[in-house]
Protein backbone atom coordinates (compact mmCIF):
# COMPACT_ATOMS: atom_id res chain seq x y z
CA UNK A 1 0.00 0.00 0.00
CA UNK A 2 1.36 3.43 -0.90
CA UNK A 3 1.17 5.81 2.03
CA UNK A 4 1.21 8.75 -0.36
CA UNK A 5 -1.96 7.63 -2.13
CA UNK A 6 -4.15 6.23 0.63
CA UNK A 7 -6.02 8.31 3.17
CA UNK A 8 -4.47 8.65 6.61
CA UNK A 9 -5.62 7.19 9.91
CA UNK A 10 -2.70 9.13 11.43
CA UNK A 11 -0.88 12.03 9.82
CA UNK A 12 2.07 13.92 11.27
CA UNK A 13 3.43 17.06 9.64
CA UNK A 14 6.51 19.07 10.62
CA UNK A 15 6.78 17.51 14.07
CA UNK A 16 9.69 18.84 16.13
CA UNK A 17 10.71 18.04 19.72
CA UNK A 18 13.44 19.69 21.77
CA UNK A 19 15.08 18.71 25.04
CA UNK A 20 16.13 22.11 26.31
CA UNK A 21 18.16 23.68 23.52
CA UNK A 22 18.80 20.36 21.78
CA UNK A 23 16.29 19.48 19.07
CA UNK A 24 15.82 15.69 18.98
CA UNK A 25 13.25 15.60 16.17
CA UNK A 26 13.37 17.95 13.18
CA UNK A 27 10.15 18.54 11.31
CA UNK A 28 9.20 14.88 10.89
CA UNK A 29 6.35 14.10 8.50
CA UNK A 30 4.70 10.70 8.06
CA UNK A 31 1.34 9.09 7.30
CA UNK A 32 -0.30 5.85 8.42
CA UNK A 33 -3.08 4.74 6.03
CA UNK A 34 -6.07 2.86 7.48
CA UNK A 35 -5.48 -0.85 8.06
CA UNK A 36 -1.77 -0.66 7.24
CA UNK A 37 1.53 -1.24 9.02
CA UNK A 38 3.97 1.64 8.73
CA UNK A 39 7.41 1.25 10.26
CA UNK A 40 10.05 3.74 11.34
CA UNK A 41 13.52 2.23 11.43
CA UNK A 42 16.80 3.77 12.44
CA UNK A 43 19.71 3.48 14.85
CA UNK A 44 19.54 3.84 18.60
CA UNK A 45 19.20 7.52 19.50
CA UNK A 46 17.71 8.54 16.15
CA UNK A 47 14.57 9.97 17.76
CA UNK A 48 12.17 7.08 17.16
CA UNK A 49 10.85 6.86 20.73
CA UNK A 50 10.70 10.65 20.89
CA UNK A 51 8.50 10.59 17.79
CA UNK A 52 6.01 8.16 19.35
CA UNK A 53 5.92 9.99 22.69
CA UNK A 54 5.24 13.28 20.89
CA UNK A 55 2.40 11.74 18.87
CA UNK A 56 0.94 10.28 22.08
CA UNK A 57 1.17 13.65 23.86
CA UNK A 58 3.72 12.50 26.43
CA UNK A 59 6.23 15.08 25.15
CA UNK A 60 5.50 18.67 24.09
CA UNK A 61 6.02 19.16 20.37
CA UNK A 62 5.63 21.65 17.55
CA UNK A 63 3.81 20.59 14.40
CA UNK A 64 0.54 19.01 13.33
CA UNK A 65 -0.84 15.66 14.51
CA UNK A 66 -4.06 14.54 12.83
CA UNK A 67 -5.83 11.40 13.94
CA UNK A 68 -8.72 10.29 11.74
CA UNK A 69 -8.72 13.77 10.22
CA UNK A 70 -8.92 15.53 13.60
CA UNK A 71 -6.14 17.74 14.93
CA UNK A 72 -5.29 16.20 18.32
CA UNK A 73 -2.16 18.21 19.08
CA UNK A 74 -3.92 20.08 21.90
CA UNK A 75 -5.43 16.99 23.49
CA UNK A 76 -3.97 15.45 26.65
CA UNK A 77 -2.82 11.81 26.58
CA UNK A 78 -6.13 10.62 28.02
CA UNK A 79 -8.07 12.35 25.26
CA UNK A 80 -5.98 10.69 22.56
CA UNK A 81 -6.42 7.28 24.18
CA UNK A 82 -10.18 7.83 24.43
CA UNK A 83 -10.29 8.48 20.67
CA UNK A 84 -8.47 5.23 19.89
CA UNK A 85 -4.79 6.18 19.74
CA UNK A 86 -2.71 3.77 21.81
CA UNK A 87 1.02 3.30 22.53
CA UNK A 88 2.80 0.14 23.70
CA UNK A 89 6.00 1.63 25.15
CA UNK A 90 9.46 0.12 24.86
CA UNK A 91 9.56 -0.93 28.53
CA UNK A 92 5.98 -2.31 28.33
CA UNK A 93 5.15 -0.63 31.70
CA UNK A 94 3.09 -3.49 33.08
CA UNK A 95 1.85 -3.63 36.68
CA UNK A 96 4.26 -6.30 37.90
CA UNK A 97 2.46 -7.02 41.19
CA UNK A 98 -0.90 -7.49 39.49
CA UNK A 99 -2.15 -10.57 37.67
CA UNK A 100 -2.23 -10.98 33.92
CA UNK A 101 -6.03 -10.74 33.99
CA UNK A 102 -6.01 -7.54 36.06
CA UNK A 103 -3.47 -5.93 33.71
CA UNK A 104 -5.73 -6.72 30.77
CA UNK A 105 -8.83 -5.37 32.48
CA UNK A 106 -6.99 -2.13 33.31
CA UNK A 107 -6.37 -1.67 29.59
CA UNK A 108 -10.12 -1.27 29.16
CA UNK A 109 -10.54 1.21 32.03
CA UNK A 110 -11.51 4.18 29.81
CA UNK A 111 -14.14 1.97 28.20
CA UNK A 112 -15.54 0.98 31.61
CA UNK A 113 -15.96 4.66 32.37
CA UNK A 114 -17.90 5.10 29.11
CA UNK A 115 -20.11 2.11 29.96
CA UNK A 116 -19.04 -0.09 27.02
CA UNK A 117 -20.89 -3.39 27.14
CA UNK A 118 -18.60 -5.67 25.13
CA UNK A 119 -15.48 -5.64 27.32
CA UNK A 120 -15.83 -9.27 28.46
CA UNK A 121 -16.10 -10.40 24.86
CA UNK A 122 -12.95 -8.44 23.98
CA UNK A 123 -11.11 -10.02 26.92
CA UNK A 124 -12.06 -13.44 25.58
CA UNK A 125 -10.80 -12.31 22.17
CA UNK A 126 -7.41 -11.40 23.67
CA UNK A 127 -7.18 -14.80 25.34
CA UNK A 128 -8.01 -16.45 22.02
CA UNK A 129 -5.27 -14.46 20.27
CA UNK A 130 -2.77 -15.08 23.09
CA UNK A 131 -3.44 -18.57 24.55
CA UNK A 132 -0.45 -18.28 26.90
CA UNK A 133 -2.09 -15.30 28.59
CA UNK A 134 -5.16 -17.41 29.26
CA UNK A 135 -2.95 -20.11 30.79
CA UNK A 136 -1.22 -17.53 32.98
CA UNK A 137 -4.17 -15.22 33.68
CA UNK A 138 -3.81 -15.64 37.47
CA UNK A 139 -0.01 -15.27 37.39
CA UNK A 140 1.70 -12.02 38.41
CA UNK A 141 2.84 -10.02 35.39
CA UNK A 142 6.30 -9.57 36.90
CA UNK A 143 6.93 -13.34 36.76
CA UNK A 144 6.32 -13.67 33.00
CA UNK A 145 9.05 -14.27 30.43
CA UNK A 146 10.07 -11.44 28.10
CA UNK A 147 7.95 -12.75 25.25
CA UNK A 148 4.94 -13.21 27.50
CA UNK A 149 5.31 -9.68 28.87
CA UNK A 150 5.29 -8.34 25.31
CA UNK A 151 2.15 -10.37 24.56
CA UNK A 152 0.54 -8.96 27.70
CA UNK A 153 1.49 -5.41 26.69
CA UNK A 154 -0.08 -5.98 23.27
CA UNK A 155 -3.16 -7.58 24.78
CA UNK A 156 -3.62 -4.75 27.27
CA UNK A 157 -3.39 -2.23 24.43
CA UNK A 158 -5.99 -4.15 22.42
CA UNK A 159 -8.37 -3.98 25.38
CA UNK A 160 -8.50 -0.21 24.80
CA UNK A 161 -9.91 -1.00 21.33
CA UNK A 162 -7.39 1.17 19.46
CA UNK A 163 -7.85 2.28 15.88
CA UNK A 164 -4.18 3.29 15.66
CA UNK A 165 -1.69 1.19 17.63
CA UNK A 166 1.87 2.45 18.08
CA UNK A 167 4.53 -0.09 19.03
CA UNK A 168 7.92 0.97 20.39
CA UNK A 169 10.62 -1.67 19.84
CA UNK A 170 8.43 -4.76 20.39
CA UNK A 171 11.39 -7.07 19.65
CA UNK A 172 13.67 -5.49 22.26
CA UNK A 173 15.42 -8.10 24.40
CA UNK A 174 13.62 -11.08 22.89
CA UNK A 175 15.11 -14.27 21.45
CA UNK A 176 14.90 -14.62 17.63
CA UNK A 177 12.16 -17.28 17.77
CA UNK A 178 10.02 -15.08 20.02
CA UNK A 179 10.68 -12.07 17.78
CA UNK A 180 9.24 -13.98 14.82
CA UNK A 181 6.20 -14.93 16.89
CA UNK A 182 5.61 -11.33 17.96
CA UNK A 183 5.89 -10.04 14.40
CA UNK A 184 3.47 -12.71 13.18
CA UNK A 185 1.01 -11.41 15.77
CA UNK A 186 1.59 -7.82 14.60
CA UNK A 187 0.97 -8.84 10.98
CA UNK A 188 -2.21 -10.61 12.03
CA UNK A 189 -3.50 -7.48 13.79
CA UNK A 190 -3.51 -5.66 10.45
CA UNK A 191 -6.31 -8.00 9.37
CA UNK A 192 -8.51 -6.71 12.22
CA UNK A 193 -8.51 -3.20 10.73
CA UNK A 194 -6.10 -1.72 13.28
CA UNK A 195 -3.59 0.71 11.78
CA UNK A 196 -0.09 0.19 13.18
CA UNK A 197 2.90 2.52 13.53
CA UNK A 198 5.87 0.31 14.35
CA UNK A 199 9.17 1.70 15.60
CA UNK A 200 12.02 -0.81 15.39
CA UNK A 201 15.78 -1.22 15.41
CA UNK A 202 15.33 -4.70 13.90
CA UNK A 203 15.04 -3.36 10.36
CA UNK A 204 14.86 -6.76 8.70
CA UNK A 205 11.85 -7.93 10.73
CA UNK A 206 10.12 -4.54 10.48
CA UNK A 207 10.47 -4.27 6.70
CA UNK A 208 9.20 -7.82 6.23
CA UNK A 209 5.93 -7.05 8.03
CA UNK A 210 5.34 -3.41 7.01
CA UNK A 211 3.58 -1.88 4.02
CA UNK A 212 5.48 1.41 4.08
CA UNK A 213 8.64 2.54 5.84
CA UNK A 214 10.54 5.61 6.97
CA UNK A 215 14.21 5.80 7.96
CA UNK A 216 14.93 8.20 10.83
CA UNK A 217 18.50 9.30 11.51
CA UNK A 218 19.55 11.96 14.06
CA UNK A 219 16.03 13.34 14.18
CA UNK A 220 15.47 13.59 10.43
CA UNK A 221 13.47 11.41 8.05
CA UNK A 222 16.14 10.62 5.46
CA UNK A 223 14.36 7.94 3.39
CA UNK A 224 10.83 6.69 2.84
CA UNK A 225 8.97 4.38 0.51
CA UNK A 226 7.15 1.05 0.21
CA UNK A 227 8.76 -1.40 2.63
CA UNK A 228 9.80 -3.87 -0.07
CA UNK A 229 11.53 -1.09 -2.01
CA UNK A 230 13.44 0.14 1.04
CA UNK A 231 14.45 -3.45 1.82
CA UNK A 232 16.16 -3.47 -1.60
CA UNK A 233 17.71 -0.01 -1.20
CA UNK A 234 21.55 -0.30 -1.16
CA UNK A 235 21.89 2.27 1.62
CA UNK A 236 19.38 0.43 3.82
CA UNK A 237 21.00 -2.92 3.08
CA UNK A 238 24.47 -1.66 3.93
CA UNK A 239 23.49 0.34 7.02
CA UNK A 240 20.78 -1.82 8.57
CA UNK A 241 20.16 -5.18 6.93
CA UNK A 242 23.79 -6.24 6.53
CA UNK A 243 24.47 -5.52 10.20
CA UNK A 244 21.34 -7.42 11.21
CA UNK A 245 22.48 -10.40 9.13
CA UNK A 246 25.87 -10.41 10.88
CA UNK A 247 24.07 -10.50 14.24
CA UNK A 248 21.69 -13.21 13.12
CA UNK A 249 18.69 -10.84 13.13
Amino acid sequence: MNARVAGAALEVQGLSVAYGKVEALHGATLRVPPGSIVTVIGPNGAGKTTLLNAIMGVLPARGTIRYDGEDVARLEVEGRVARGLCLVPERRELFAEMSVADNLVLGAFPRYRRGDADIDADLEGVYTRFPRLRERRAQLAGTLSGGERQMLALGRALMAKPRVLMLDEPSLGLAPLIVREIFCIVADLRGTGVSILLVEQNARAALQVADYAYVLETGDVVLEGPADELAANPRVIETYLWLAAQRGG
